[in-house]
């Protein structure tokens, strides 16, 4: 199975607000960016949004490493999942994503790793540049500055 590492991170503007995600996808020398955004969204809808949107990216199953900033989606995805599918979602925040993360995640296995933010890790630093791209991007759109 291959090793693909996930570089991920999200922005909102205003949490909710515009947000942004961004997911780099490293196999080898291979590099693929893959980001986006939305109008309305809270910090941790982009951060798990970064996460599907690159996992969905990828064609084959892997052995997939998620290496994010935020310990809503390492947990999530490492320690927390579990339980909440057993509860069926009730009284958690965000469970259509999770369901869609569970969905395009099932053909490969996934670890989530935590690093710090904002402290000089390189992909983590240019997914956040290009995920806060993304949000002004929408903000300065609704604004009519195109």
């Amino acid at each position: 199975m291959k090793q693909v590492h996930l570089y991920s991170d999200g922005s909102s503007l205003g949490n909710p607000g515009f947000g942004g995600y961004c997911a780099i996808l490293k196999f080898g020398e291979a590099e693929k960016v893959v980001s986006g955004g939305q109008v309305l969204a809270t910090n941790n809808q982009m951060e798990l949004k970064a996460v599907i949107e690159g996992i969905r990216a990828i064609k084959e199953p892997c052995s997939i490493t998620v290496i994010s900033d935020s310990s809503y989606v390492v947990k999530g995805i490492n320690e927390w999942l579990a339980g909440w599918v057993k509860k069926s979602f009730k009284k958690i925040k965000n469970p259509e994503l999770w369901q869609e993360y569970i969905e395009v995640s099932k053909k490969h296995h996934v670890f989530a790793v935590w690093v710090k933010g904002h402290a000089g890790h390189e992909e983590n630093e240019k997914c956040d540049d290009i995920a806060r791209g993304e949000a002004e991007k929408l903000q300065d759109e609704a604004k009519g500055n195109r």
